[in-house]
């Protein structure tokens, strides 16, 4: 564990990395109002986060950068959220002080908003679902243990899914739950099946049969659909911008990786699987090596409690982590709030 002293020194030399982009000494450090010990001891302390793993030395005799074991222990145990300026507040709020009308068109300006309050490059994933209800539901018998569960949607997605009938269950049974659901879900939104089957369903089911708790883990999964999300960038030329980003092959391969939509989406779906809240993966964290020198800060947003897309910030691992963490917060809440509004009025 570090020392109060090296938590300081640490805290000081990623503070003035991410300003300066430059390696920094010693001396730099010692100059600051916050730390008051001198070049030799910062010089000391700085050796010993190196050899822990916490800093790097880039060049003989030269300052030193954080690495990303650095980095890391400071998103965990050292980054504190920051208030955020009166302007950047203000673009939020005129943001939504528009009347938008549709959903995709308040989750693009979203994108457009967000990179210009970072700097970096934001990648909001807006779910399809927004507008896809569910047409209705078809179940064809395999055997008395057995069925196919048929799921489409107004669109058009037709979704085949085979279920087992749990024991005790018969095939009536089964035909008597999907004339329930189809009465009772039909021209739901899709991403709002699962609160439905649980909030009325499930008391529905309880009044005409007698294994309902069985049914109900059935529908789970039939009513599991798969949603097709869309992915809207804003300010991808950004990164030509971080002096990181002057290699000329590491930016092609940042440009492939955001033009295909199957790669975004893996990364940012494993990211956010590993917790709730704001999440961040920082370097070689993230599994696809065309961002293996950038990090990802994301964070869910949601329309009655229902999370139905993210919000995401791209740039270097130089990134101004604590900036991006409290606009990814305050806009989140906010975007909440106006996606509600939405849907309430359509």
């Amino acid at each position: 564990m570090l020392t109060d002293r090296q938590k300081l020194i640490l805290h000081a030399v990623i503070d003035d990395y991410v300003k300066s982009a430059e390696p920094v000494g010693s001396r730099t450090i010692s100059k600051r109002n916050d730390v008051r010990f001198s070049p030799a001891t910062i010089r000391n302390e700085m050796a010993d986060l190196e050899e822990l793993g916490y800093l790097a030395q880039p060049h003989t005799s030269a300052g030193r950068i954080p690495s990303n074991k650095g980095y890391r222990f400071y998103v965990d145990h050292l980054m504190r959220p920051v208030r955020l300026s009166s302007q950047d507040i203000d673009k939020i709020r005129v943001m939504f002080a528009d009347r938008f009308v549709e959903f995709e068109q308040v989750i693009q300006h979203t994108a457009s908003v967000l990179s210009e309050l970072t700097n970096y490059t934001s990648i909001v994933l807006g779910p399809e679902v927004f507008d896809t209800t569910l047409k209705h539901i078809q179940l064809i018998p395999l055997s008395q243990e057995a069925a196919v569960a048929i799921v489409v949607t107004d669109t058009g997605h037709v979704e085949n899914k085979k279920i087992t009938i749990p024991a005790g269950i018969s095939m009536d049974d089964m035909e008597k739950l999907i004339n329930i659901l189809n009465q009772k879900l039909s021209g739901v939104p899709v991403y709002q099946l699962k609160t439905r089957l649980y909030n009325e369903i499930a008391l529905e089911l309880e009044k005409h049969f007698k294994h309902y708790k069985e049914m109900l883990h059935v529908l789970d999964q039939t009513l599991s659909t798969e949603r097709e999300d869309r992915v809207f960038l804003g300010g991808t030329t950004n990164i030509f911008a971080q002096p990181e980003f002057h290699d000329v092959d590491k930016v092609k391969n940042i440009f492939e990786f955001l033009e295909q939509n199957d790669r975004v989406h893996g990364i940012l779906t494993e990211l956010h699987s590993s917790g709730e809240g704001v999440q961040v993966k920082i370097g070689q964290e993230n599994v696809d090596e065309a961002i293996s020198h950038c990090s990802i800060i994301t964070a869910s947003y949601s329309i009655g409690g229902n999370p139905v897309g993210q919000l995401s910030i791209l740039g270097p691992t130089r990134m101004e982590y604590q900036k991006v963490y409290s606009i990814l917060d305050y806009l989140t809440n906010d975007l909440n709030s106006v996606l509600k509004q939405i849907y309430e009025r359509s």
